[in-house]
This record gives C-alpha cells, sequence and structure tokens, in this order.
C-alpha cells in the first residue's frame, strides 16, 4: 500500500489513513482524491482490517479544503467532472462495508467537511473548526456536502451554515449532532482508536448489513433494506457463531 499524498498503518484489525499534505494543511487535490479512491479499495478487499479511522497529518488540519489553485481555471465541464469525481469517491467510503471514523484533528472546510460527513462516525478536537464556506468563492459544496449535512443537522441548521459561511466550534457541532464527541487534541486519536477497539470485536457482517441498512433510512426502500438485511445474516456464519457463543455464555469469535 504505497500512495503519494496519504499514509496508512494497519494494528489489531484496525487501520489509520492519514492524508499527508502539511504544507497546504491536507487539501485535496487530484492526487488525494486517486490515494483516497485506491486506499479505500485496498481496504475494503484486505480481510485483517475491520474498521478504518480517517484523520489528517499536523495538528492544524484534517482537511482545510480543496486544493483551489488546481481548479481556478476550470470551464463548466470541468467542474462538472470534478464534483462528479468528488461524489465517487465520498460515496465510496460513506458504502463502504467496513467502518470508517473521522478524527476530525483541526481544520475540516469545505471538501474537508465533506469528507467527513461522508464516513460513518465523527470524533473532534476541541481545537477542530468545521464550516462549508464555499459562497464565498461564489460556489456551493460540490463534493455530497448540500445532501449529507441536513440529514446530520436538519435543514435549518444547514442552510445557515452553507449560506452564513461561518466556521463553528467542536462543541457547536457536537451540540447539532455534527460530530459524535470531542475530545482533547492529544486525547482525540486514542479515544477514536477505543472505540474502534470496540466495534471489531463485533460481527464484520452484521456491521456490514447495518451499514447498508443505515444507508438507505432516507431512501424509499429503506424498511425493505433492513428487512432483507435481517433475513440474509441468518445465512450468514457470524449469525450461527454470535447465537452459539450466547447460548453458550462465552465470547463470540468473529473472523
Amino acid at each position: 500500500m504505497n500512495y503519494e499524498s496519504i499514509k496508512i498503518t494497519i494494528d489489531r484489525k484496525i487501520a489509520v489513513v492519514t492524508i499527508h499534505r502539511p504544507e497546504s494543511l491536507n487539501a485535496l487535490n487530484t492526487q488525494v482524491f486517486n490515494d483516497l479512491e485506491n486506499a479505500f479499495d485496498d481496504l475494503e478487499n484486505e480481510n485483517t482490517v475491520k474498521c478504518i479511522i480517517l484523520t489528517g497529518s499536523g495538528e492544524k488540519a484534517f482537511v482545510a479544503g480543496a486544493d483551489i489553485k488546481e481548479f481556478s481555471n476550470f470551464s463548466q465541464d470541468q467542474a462538472t467532472q470534478l464534483s462528479k469525481r468528488g461524489h465517487l469517491v465520498f460515496n465510496k467510503i460513506e458504502n463502504l462495508s467496513k467502518p470508517v471514523i473521522a478524527a476530525v484533528n483541526g481544520f475540516a472546510l469545505g471538501g474537508g467537511l465533506e469528507l467527513a460527513m461522508a464516513c460513518h462516525i465523527r470524533y473532534a478536537s476541541e481545537n477542530a473548526k468545521l464550516g462549508l464556506p464555499e459562497v464565498t468563492l461564489g460556489l456551493i459544496p460540490g463534493y455530497g456536502g448540500t445532501q449529507r449535512l441536513p440529514k446530520l443537522v436538519g435543514k435549518g441548521i444547514a442552510n445557515e451554515m452553507i449560506f452564513s459561511a461561518k466556521m463553528i466550534s467542536a462543541e457547536k457541532a457536537k451540540a447539532i449532532g455534527l460530530v459524535n464527541e470531542v475530545f482533547s487534541r492529544e486525547e482525540l486519536l486514542s479515544k477514536t482508536n477505543e472505540l474502534a477497539e470496540q466495534i471489531v470485536k463485533n460481527s464484520p457482517q452484521g456491521i456490514a448489513q447495518a451499514i447498508k441498512a443505515v444507508n438507505a433510512s432516507d431512501k424509499e426502500n429503506g424498511m425493505e433494506s433492513e428487512i432483507n438485511s435481517f433475513g440474509e445474516l441468518f445465512a450468514q456464519g457470524d449469525f450461527k457463531e454470535g447465537v452459539s457463543a450466547f447460548l453458550e455464555k462465552r465470547k463470540p469469535a468473529f473472523d
């Protein structure tokens, strides 16, 4: 697993993906998108990995936004393709069969916040600042932000954040449901890892189906998705192991 703009470490079923462009506060560019797409493909197929933590290098930023210099002269068609590219990569993360936890360790602005919102769970450091400043450039969030933010915080608050372009604190983000928990900068990764360790004790097959069902919750077939996922799990090995462990009063041994 060699990439130009990210680093990956794997330990005890948990992978930590670190976006590593410290000179630009980990801003998103074509290389980052390519590396993220390839990395999450690789991690999806890596059987030893059961949970993924996504963070940024350094102490200032998770991802401070998109690399504006890269697209400042794009045509309309190029901009449309850029948005499609962002959607493709972030949708891949959102629909991964393994949980992805964002450890937001500083600025998460524009595309950086959109990336965090594509993750299944978000923890933040006390120094984190979150926002969608695109309208200050005459744009809108283009990597799924206008769709994911209202689902997380409600339409009114989403409109306020997008229209005003203001940054909010980590504590405010927790209060509105944008992040799950807030920790000191020093504790963030260890606390995120604690959650990941709790997750990997559970059934990978059950979690994969839970991700699928939860992601369908705002679609017309959400209830049907849950019913089908519930039924499918009865034919899989984790269910048999989980029930046997329960009846035998022991801890389950999931693969």
